[in-house]
């Protein structure tokens, strides 16, 4: 067997694991692992082993705030860059103290890379679009932001998640 192959199927998961992943991966779910046992029929020591092994294998675990209570926006910024300089522009970006990540990104011709910041107002916005298109071998910046979240889904598939 290839070593593709081994590493595909020792990346399986178990029933159990899939149904956790599942009640822990609802939008705006907090449960605990007692009510986790409760609600899957499963004994409480089971759960509480599984979720540990999940959530240090294979679970980002963090929270966020909700910026626009707290006077904050979040904006993306997508960026076409030239000369082959996408690392050394998202390193210096990086040194922004509005700048939460940077991201390399594939598809879009013309968008090389993805930044998110977290401003206040406007000219903090004009401020950063400004830098960001003044620095060396950057072709354009636009930007985005989401004013109105319509609904949230499962981050992942049902689908998906069986055919862990």
């Amino acid at each position: 067997m290839a070593s593709g192959q081994n590493h595909k199927q020792s990346s399986k998961i178990s029933k159990v694991d899939k149904e956790i992943l599942k009640v822990l991966l609802e939008p705006g779910t907090s449960i605990s692992t007692q009510e986790l046992a409760g609600k899957l029929g499963v004994p409480l020591s089971t759960v509480q082993r599984r979720r540990k092994h999940l959530e240090t294998r294979y679970l980002e675990v963090s929270y966020s705030l909700n910026l626009k209570d707290l006077g904050f926006r979040r904006i993306d910024f997508f960026l076409y860059t030239s000369g082959g300089s996408t690392t050394s522009i998202a390193r210096e970006l990086l040194k922004n103290k509005d700048v939460v990540s940077v991201g390399r990104s594939v598809g879009e011709h013309t968008i090389d890379l993805r930044v998110e910041a977290i401003i206040r107002d406007s000219g903090q916005l004009l401020d950063l679009l400004e830098m960001m298109k003044g620095l060396p071998n950057v072709k354009d910046v636009i930007w985005s932001e989401i004013v109105e979240v319509v609904g949230k889904k499962r981050s992942i598939p049902s689908e998906v998640i069986d055919e862990l």
